[in-house]
């Protein structure tokens, strides 16, 4: 096991009494926060490094496991780590900083400075882009239906500009709901780069980085750059080793800052010291405003949120083997951030878990307790289980669920995964707590109503409407569908042939999979939808993904 030097610890214990704490408490803390990383703790597995921040003070900072298994490098909170998505702060407070000195406004149309843009049904502004409400397709989803490969390709800048470019639709109205988008920022990195007439890492290292002292982080433009003391991103095998998962992907502006957790002190500071200005710390926090005047929680790079009754601040990123996050109690004056080399740690919940051993006088409720009892189940004939079976596809995202009857219960399929839910109520349904929170409610099905569902998991609430049956298509009939389909949007040809009896989709990197039979004309592949559309013959498909809806294909 790897171990930081006793003298560090004793430090660290020194410092931590001098933010409060008794020499024995520190170190009973610290043991706590070292057993919630002991499974990363080794030298023959990737890990994290985690630092603690009390009244402007670290209390404790610490490197888990090894940087590099290769090299057999160990992890330390100098070891630099590629942010991901929580890189996405320091983007807004770009734009933040170039609208304090007049050269954008927050209102502007994106089109104002990126003006290969298409045209809209409705204006996007940089607001908009903020604070996730644009309604602009996901680039990291709309890549990979081109064959990109987050973890072998290195699609370009101008290749990821031009195919926005050819964009015709929104996923929705701007302003009319929130809905993560790197899209977004990725065009806010660009917008800072032609306001400014600086790349997007000249101008937050002027503006943001040597301010603060942050020497040791840098926005990654170039996926051959040398940086010295980085740590690779890793992911588990099946055989219980890991496998390098690292990225070639330039884009920047939703991601790419490099860095570590002792310049991330830095940045956490300057939240209470205003060394960037008095009151951009305040304007960081003001969350975006929904058309229907309700506040959407997501501030500039900044989730608003609260946990066990205080306020926090914060962001997370996930990205090929990278995890990352910045945790925030601002009336606590209290931080933890943690930044991970494996795909398989999540710095949020270490994060949480460290508040909860360091802030346990300070919350107002509980920490969660075990996971609640299993609802009273209850029997329901296994016609009414058959009934309630069959294909649902997702009202508003055009994506498909499969429910069957098994076990008492019904099985959910989705994207691969399966889960069972049995029945607490003739139209309720419900997972056992200690797996997972979905339910299921079952409404209409008479006579001139479809059976729907609504499907609740993980703080998300989706209405699915049950599809008339698709029996099994016979070769001849699924050679209907086959042919060559172009997408101008994505200027790519996907190629549809029958094999063995089966329907599959071919382009560079596509599924091996065949696609499945939802409904009349309607397929399912992996989490994504084809709607064949018809006029005297099949004439086409759009395709949707769990965040982008309708890309058109037009047969050939």
């Amino acid at each position: 096991m790897i171990r930081r030097p006793l003298g560090r610890r004793l430090l660290i214990a020194v410092v931590a009494v001098l933010a409060g704490f008794s020499l024995a408490a520190a170190d009973e803390r610290t043991d706590k926060v070292d057993g919630l990383f002991a499974r990363w703790d080794t030298t023959v597995t990737p890990g994290a490094q985690l630092i603690v921040i009390k009244d402007g003070r670290v209390v404790y900072e610490r490197g888990y496991g090894m940087a590099d298994l290769e090299q057999n490098v160990i992890m330390t909170p100098a070891t630099i780590i590629m942010m991901n998505s929580t890189s996405k702060q320091f983007t807004a407070a770009a734009i933040a900083i170039l609208a304090r000195e007049g050269k954008l406004s927050l209102d502007d149309d994106v089109r104002k400075f990126l003006p290969e843009l298409p045209v809209f049904a409705k204006t996007v502004t940089i607001q908009h882009m903020i604070h996730h409400t644009s309604g602009l397709r996901d680039y990291t989803e709309l890549l990979p239906l081109m064959g990109f490969e987050a973890d072998a390709d290195c699609p370009t800048v101008e290749e990821t500009m031009e195919l926005l470019s050819r964009q015709k639709k929104l996923n929705f109205l701007p302003g009319e709901r929130y809905e993560y988008s790197n899209t977004g920022y990725f065009l806010l990195g660009r917008i800072v780069e032609r306001a400014s007439g600086q790349s997007l890492n000249e101008f937050v290292q002027e503006h943001i980085f040597r301010p603060l002292g942050m020497t040791h982080s840098h926005i990654h433009t170039d996926h051959n750059m040398i940086v010295r003391n980085r740590a690779h991103a890793y992911s588990p095998r099946k055989d219980g080793g890991y496998r390098i998962d690292m990225t070639n992907w330039e884009q920047t502006g939703d991601g790419g800052v490099f860095t570590n957790v002792e310049d991330l002190f830095f940045w956490d500071q300057a939240f209470y010291n205003e060394k960037l200005g008095a009151g951009l710390a305040a304007e960081l926090q003001v969350q975006g405003v929904l058309n229907d005047g309700r506040r959407n929680g997501y501030a500039f790079g900044l989730r608003i949120g609260e946990y066990r009754g205080l306020r926090t601040v914060g962001h997370s990123g996930s990205w090929v083997g990278y995890r990352s996050a910045v945790l925030r109690f601002p009336d606590q004056r209290f931080s933890v951030i943690c930044l991970a080399n494996v795909s398989t740690l999540g710095p949020m919940e270490r994060c949480l878990e460290v508040a909860d051993i360091y802030l346990a006088d300070s919350f107002k409720t509980p920490a969660a307790g075990p996971a609640p009892a299993k609802p009273a189940y209850v029997t329901l004939p296994s016609g009414e289980l058959e009934a309630k079976a069959g294909n649902y596809q997702d009202e508003k995202r055009r994506t498909w669920i499969r429910l069957s009857a098994k076990d008492g219960g019904l099985e959910l399929e989705e994207g691969g995964e399966t889960i069972l839910l049995r029945p607490v109520g003739s139209a309720s349904f419900a997972a056992d707590p200690a797996v997972s929170d979905a339910t299921l409610e079952f409404s209409g099905g008479g006579p001139r109503a479809p059976l729907k569902v609504k499907l609740a998991a993980y703080g998300e609430e989706r209405s699915l409407v049950k599809a008339p049956s698709a029996p099994g298509l016979a070769a001849a009939k699924l050679a209907e569908y086959a042919g060559t389909y172009y997408s101008p949007e994505l200027d790519m040809v996907y190629r549809l042939g029958v094999r063995g009896g089966e329907l599959f989709v071919k382009y560079r990197n596509s599924s091996k999979s065949p696609l499945q039979a939802m409904a009349p004309d309607k397929f399912a592949l992996d989490g994504l939808a084809f709607d064949f559309a018809r006029k005297g013959g099949i004439r086409g498909f759009s395709m949707s993904t769990p965040s982008i809806m309708d890309i058109e294909f037009i047969r050939r």
